[in-house]
């Protein structure tokens, strides 16, 4: 069996880690803050399986001009990054046509078949269970028409993945929901969407299960290079490590990996921003996502959470707050009791491709090779399913299925 390398010990390297041991390898995850708070535990705590639409697709083109228009919106862009944004985004509007927006769609089925399966297999290697609830979700409408046209996509979708799909009145959905108090004009609810564990206690149950039979490394690498007998790391600090085999999992910043190895990749940061209560005064029976702005609400034990939307930048550019209180002020309208005082504001960076699929592949040239990341916004959805993928490759496995998240395609 082979000493692996991990650089990233986020849920992404952490679920590949995990996959990796159970056939036997010793692995070693290297993260610059291994105690830390990494861009994955401000997620929404969702298994998304139902979420199989590209973000690059006609319909959101159509909506993005009026999104861009509110720098508070569901999606911004911070135009002084513009000029290093410009590649993504072109490739974006390209990836956005009919024939490629679905070719995207079919391959993040094939991804999403599995996913809870793999959950479910990777929480009893790691010796967790009960970390899924069967929730469902509720989606809530300003009008009838965008109801009934989302219900109907949805319920097309619903075919494929083997889930359930209702329309609802707004009795219906405040008897489900009852701090729906606000106005609304009817809703949708989805039976393909799970409840997660709050993320970072899920996290934090993998890391320490981890620890118990791999090593973790604190420490920020500074570059990954390609040698005869391995493949080095070198970190920040002046240590170095040579693996026999090495996977990228390292969200965003894996970009500047796949340079060192000498490959390109589109890879750019959607950074998307919560508002965590713990002991919420308003509680709700199941996640609630209000899709005409952005956002989505997720009750965990004795916490709730508000968050989502797109900012276009630089994950080094300084964060705006403004759009964590803009989520909530726009989810007053809906839910009136939920308090104004006691929440914490985040700010994460989703690493994220333009035509929104994920890079789950092999180098082209170095089959000692593997990268995993580029998830957008099902980074925790696949993360099981992306690990047992990526431990496939490294064994000498292929999978034609797989070839759509080739890296290869950015070459």
């Amino acid at each position: 069996m082979a000493h692996i390398g991990i650089v990233g010990g986020g849920l992404m390297g952490c679920a590949t880690a995990l996959n990796l041991m159970e056939q036997g390898h010793s692995v070693t995850i290297l993260e610059r803050d291994a105690g830390g708070l990494p861009a994955s535990v401000g997620n929404a705590g969702i298994l998304a399986v139902p979420e199989i639409d590209p973000l690059a697709r006609a319909d959101m083109l159509l909506s993005m001009p009026k999104w861009l228009l509110d720098p508070l919106g569901p999606l911004t862009l911070r135009w002084q990054d513009l000029p290093a944004l410009t590649p993504w985004l072109i490739r974006f509007l390209r990836s956005a046509r009919p024939g490629t927006a679905a070719a995207g769609r079919d391959a993040l089925l094939t991804l999403m078949k599995t996913a809870e399966a793999d959950h479910i297999r990777l929480g009893n290697f790691a010796g967790i269970s009960g970390h899924i609830r069967d929730t469902g979700a509720l989606t809530v409408f300003d009008s009838v028409a965008a109801r009934d046209k989302t219900f109907a996509h949805e319920t097309e979708n619903a075919k494929l993945i083997g889930c359930n799909v209702e329309k609802l009145d707004v009795e219906e959905a405040r008897r489900r929901v009852p701090a729906l108090q606000g106005a609304f004009a009817g809703a949708v609810f989805n039976d393909g969407h799970k409840t997660f564990d709050y993320p970072l206690t899920f996290l934090r149950r993998l890391q320490a299960s981890l620890r118990e039979r791999a090593t973790l490394v604190d420490a920020t690498v500074s570059s990954v290079a390609q040698a005869q007998d391995g493949v080095v790391v070198r970190t920040e600090g002046g240590r170095e490590f040579t693996f026999d085999r090495l996977v990228i999992a390292a969200g965003v910043w894996s970009r500047r990996f796949v340079a060192d190895l000498g490959l390109k990749v589109l890879l750019e940061t959607e950074r998307g921003y919560n508002t965590t209560f713990m002991n919420p005064s308003t509680t709700l029976e199941m996640p609630v996502f209000f899709s005409e702005h952005g956002f989505v609400a997720t009750p965990f034990e004795n916490a709730l959470r508000i968050g989502g939307a797109v900012e276009l930048a630089s994950p080094d550019a300084p964060a705006n707050y403004k759009r964590a209180a803009a989520m909530r002020k726009r989810m007053r309208r809906y839910v009136p009791d939920l308090q104004e005082e006691g929440g914490t504001e985040w700010m994460g960076r989703r690493p994220s491709t333009p035509d929104s699929l994920p890079v789950i592949s092999l180098h082209p040239r170095d089959p000692r090779i593997a990268f995993a990341f580029g998830h957008g916004h099902v980074g925790l959805t696949l993360s099981a399913t992306t690990g047992r993928h990526v431990a496939r490759l490294l064994s000498g496995e292929s999978d034609a299925a797989l070839a759509p998240f080739s890296i290869a395609r950015f070459q």
